[in-house]
C-alpha cells in the first residue's frame, strides 16, 4: 500500500511539473505545525524563523492566512500568544507586524499592586515596573522590542493567579512549575479571535493528518467539575476532593491550575492548590477536620485557570453524627 502511495504522489508531482510548475502557494517556503494542523508560511513564516523562541512567544498557528473583511485589505494570521498582519503598503522589511494584543484585551479593575523595587524592578514609561521572575522573562525573551511596554501592575485574577498585562501579551506566574518555566504567556491570540467573533471553520486544520499523529484541537472552553469522596463525614473525620477540568469537546484538560476552598461549618477556611494531571484530573490532599456541626453542608468552592479560560464549579458534603 505504501509502495502504491508513493507511485501515485510521483505522478501527481511528475504531471504539476508537466503543466508549468506547482501552485505558488505550495512553492512557497514555510513550515506544517502538525499540533494545530496550520501551517505559516511566505512572510509569516520568514518573520517566525527570525524570532528564536517563536514557539514561546507566539506558539503555534490557529489558522492560515486569511484577507479580514473590514475593506482595510490587510492579511493576518492568528497564533496561540499572537497575531501577525501583513501591511502590503509598506516597505519590505517592515511589512509584518504584531497585533497590541496585551493593549486590545486588557481591562483594568482586577485588584493590583504596582512594585518599584529597587534592584528587583524596572520602571518603564507607562508608569509601571516589570519585576523578579516576569522582568527576567521579558528580558530572556526580547525586552520592549517583542512584548512592548507593560500597560498594567500586577493584578490578582478570580482564582488567584498573578498576571501582568504588557503592550503585545499577558505574563501569567505559575508557582507550581519549576523555577525558570514558572511565567507562562497567555493565549491572547485564542482570546482575541474569540472576541472579535471570528468565523470558527478557520481553526479547522488545514490538511490531513497521518494516523499516527493526532492533532488536538485549541482549547475554547473550560468544564470544571467536583466531587467529595464521601457524601456524609463524621463532625471528626477526613475528606478527599477530586476536581476534573474538561474542554469544549470534553477531552481532559492537563495543566490547569486553580484553588480549592473548602468553607467548614465552624467558620474556617480551608484553601488549597490544584493541577490537573494528563487525564484532567485532581486530587487534593487528604482534608482532615474536627468538631464539625452536625447536620450542616461543608461546601467546596473551586476556580480554575487555564491559559486565560476560567471556569468555575462547587461541590459539597454532609456532617453528621
Amino acid at each position: 500500500m505504501k509502495v502504491i502511495k508513493s507511485i501515485i504522489i510521483f505522478i501527481l508531482v511528475i504531471a504539476l511539473l508537466g503543466m508549468g510548475g506547482i501552485p505558488a502557494r505550495a512553492q512557497q517556503s514555510g513550515q506544517y505545525f502538525p499540533q494545530t494542523g496550520h501551517n505559516v508560511v511566505g512572510e509569516f513564516w520568514t518573520f517566525y524563523q527570525s524570532v528564536p523562541d517563536a514557539a514561546i512567544v507566539f506558539g503555534a498557528p490557529l489558522t492560515e492566512q486569511f484577507t479580514t473583511g473590514d475593506g482595510s485589505g490587510l492579511t493576518v494570521q492568528y497564533f496561540q500568544r499572537a497575531r501577525f498582519e501583513l501591511h502590503a503598503d509598506l516597505p519590505i522589511g517592515a511589512r509584518l507586524q504584531v497585533t497590541p494584543l496585551g493593549s486590545l484585551t486588557y481591562q483594568a479593575g482586577a485588584p493590583a499592586v504596582n512594585l518599584t523595587t529597587p534592584g528587583a524592578c524596572r520602571l518603564f514609561p507607562t508608569g509601571f515596573g516589570a519585576c523578579y521572575d516576569f522582568l527576567l522573562f521579558f528580558d530572556s525573551h526580547g525586552g520592549v522590542g517583542r512584548f512592548g511596554n507593560p500597560i498594567s501592575a500586577f493584578e490578582f485574577l478570580p482564582d488567584g493567579r498573578l498576571v501582568q498585562y504588557f503592550e503585545r501579551a499577558r505574563f501569567e506566574w505559575h508557582p507550581e512549575l519549576p523555577a525558570g518555566q514558572d511565567v507562562v504567556l497567555t493565549d491572547l491570540g485564542q482570546q482575541y479571535f474569540n472576541a472579535l467573533h471570528e468565523d470558527p471553520a478557520r481553526l479547522n486544520t488545514s490538511q490531513p493528518l497521518s494516523p499516527d499523529i493526532v492533532a488536538r484541537p485549541p482549547v475554547l472552553n473550560l468544564h470544571a467539575m467536583a466531587f467529595a469522596w464521601k457524601a456524609v463525614t463524621l463532625p471528626t473525620d477526613a475528606q478527599k476532593i477530586y476536581v476534573i477540568v474538561q474542554d469544549q469537546v470534553f477531552s481532559p484538560v492537563q495543566g490547569a491550575t486553580g484553588i480549592a476552598t473548602l468553607h467548614l461549618t465552624n467558620g474556617q477556611d480551608l484553601s488549597y492548590p490544584l493541577l490537573t494531571d494528563a487525564n484532567g484530573i485532581a486530587t487534593l490532599p487528604e482534608v482532615r477536620f474536627t468538631d464539625q456541626i452536625p447536620g450542616e453542608l461543608v461546601k467546596v468552592d473551586v476556580a480554575v485557570a487555564y491559559r486565560g479560560l476560567i471556569s468555575n464549579t462547587t461541590t459539597s458534603f454532609r456532617i453528621w453524627h
